[in-house]
């Protein structure tokens, strides 16, 4: 098998590491693992692209590439110049510093790799950890996802029937902030919403008085409605939510036929 990994914490983000790990694991003895990460982190970006500018894309070592773009972006670099003629089996994106679940995958450049490579027609999935007291100060903070994903990943391949919709099947993937034995098992879950929690601007002043304004994340620790995704990483279980990139509210195409 041969896996093309990508991510939006960077290429020496520790979580890569982790990544190239389970790949290899996946891939077995005869496969390949290519590794196509941005040059910088790329955390919050969701699914950009450098549509108006050129990126520069560096051969660290041996299937090992940096480009100054976003993870969609490593991921058109992967499969149209890096893997053009040998294209891959699968596509692996993550392993995140911290959890997309929830609202978080609407910003995830961790999630935005893995739909770029959907709508490329590839298998995709992408993996996070969550962070949190049990495991955010461990040794190998990352072991949880090293020592479930292989598995796992294998399963939902078998899983997947043959896709062939226009907006092809990506899954999201959330490791729960405990370490590896406690995990108490997978559960398959819709994406939450946490409710009275979000993202925000907060001012703050240089030593010369100049005023910047940072991005602030919400209590990552509030539930979800029971069986979602967050709910059920805070509970201690590893969540499975299959995507797609279409962003209809099908809910409401009847319910607006009377204004056309």
């Amino acid at each position: 098998m041969r896996i093309l990994i990508t991510n939006d914490d960077g290429i020496n983000a520790p979580g890569l590491v982790a990544l190239e790990e389970i790949a290899r694991d996946i891939a077995g003895p005869d496969g390949e693992v290519w590794t196509v990460a941005p040059a910088f982190e790329q955390s919050g970006v969701g699914h950009c692209i450098s549509y108006t500018h050129p990126m520069l894309m560096t051969e660290l070592g041996p299937r090992r590439f940096a480009a100054e773009g976003s993870p969609a972006d490593c991921v058109l670099v992967g499969l149209h110049e890096v893997l053009k003629d040998t294209p891959p089996d699968l596509v692996l994106s993550g392993v995140n510093k911290g959890n997309n679940s929830a609202e978080n995958a609407l910003y995830s450049g961790t999630l935005g790799g893995a739909m770029e490579a959907a709508l490329q027609g590839l298998p995709a999935i992408a993996l996070s950890q969550y962070f949190g007291p049990a495991n955010y100060k461990a040794d190998r903070p990352f072991d949880t996802a090293i020592r479930h994903a292989p598995d796992l990943i294998r399963k939902i391949i078998a899983a997947t029937p043959q896709d062939d919709a226009d907006y092809r099947l990506f899954y999201n993937v959330n490791f729960p902030p405990v370490l590896p034995d406690d995990v108490k098992g997978v559960k398959v879950a819709p994406q939450g919403f946490r409710r009275g929690s979000h993202f925000s601007a907060e001012p703050h002043y240089s030593p010369s008085g100049k005023r910047f304004l940072w991005i602030k994340g919400g209590n990552q620790h509030v539930q979800t409605a029971p069986g979602s995704d967050a709910a059920v990483n805070l509970d201690g279980y590893v969540s499975v939510t299959p995507m797609r990139a279409d962003l209809t509210a099908h809910d409401m195409l009847g319910a607006l036929k009377d204004i056309e």
